[in-house]
C-alpha cells in the first residue's frame, strides 16, 4: 500500500510504501521540505513501520530541493529515539551528495546513535544492505 502526503498546495512531498515483499518501509521525499512536512512525514512512516512490525526503512532523498538542516535537531533528539522505540533498527538513506539534501544526510548520519544508519548514492546498494536485516524475520 502506498500513502501520499501533500503540502498545502496539493503537491506530493512524501510517498510511503510498506513493502511486504522486502519487509521494509520505503519512503520517497521530494521537493522543498518545511519543518512541518518533515515532522508530519516522519510521524506517518514511523507509524507505518510500527504497524507493519518491520525494523528497516529505505529513505530516498534524491528528489529533495534544498537542505533540511532546519529540522535536524528535532530529527536527532526527538524523532530518532521515538523511531527506535517503534522498532527501527536499520535505516538506509539514498541521497545525491552534491545537493544540499546530501549535506543534511551527512549531518544526520554523523549525529545519530539510536539505530544504524548508512548513506548511499546507489539505490541498489542501499536495498542490498537492508535485505540482510529485513528478511531475517
Amino acid at each position: 500500500m502506498i500513502q501520499e502526503l501533500r503540502n498545502p498546495f496539493g503537491r506530493v512531498y512524501l510517498t510511503i510504501n510498506t513493502n511486504t515483499k522486502n519487509r521494509w518501509v520505503h519512503v520517497n521525499w521530494m521537493g522543498y521540505l518545511t519543518e512541518e512536512n518533515i515532522k508530519t512525514g516522519a510521524a506517518a512512516y514511523t507509524e507505518a513501520l510500527a504497524n507493519a512490525g518491520y525494523s528497516c526503512v529505505l529513505n530516498d532523498t534524491r528528489l529533495l530541493i534544498g537542505s533540511w538542516d532546519h529540522s535536524m535537531d528535532w530529527v536527532v533528539k526527538e524523532w530518532a529515539p521515538w523511531a527506535a522505540r517503534a522498532g527501527l533498527k536499520h535505516f538506509a538513506m539514498v541521497t545525491t551528495p552534491e545537493t544540499f539534501g546530501g549535506s543534511s544526510a551527512e549531518k544526520f548520519f554523523s549525529s545519530l546513535k539510536a539505530f544504524e544508519v548508512r548513506v548511499f548514492e546507489d539505490m541498489g546498494k542501499a536495498q542490498e544492505w537492508l535485505q540482510q536485516y529485513a528478511l531475517d524475520k
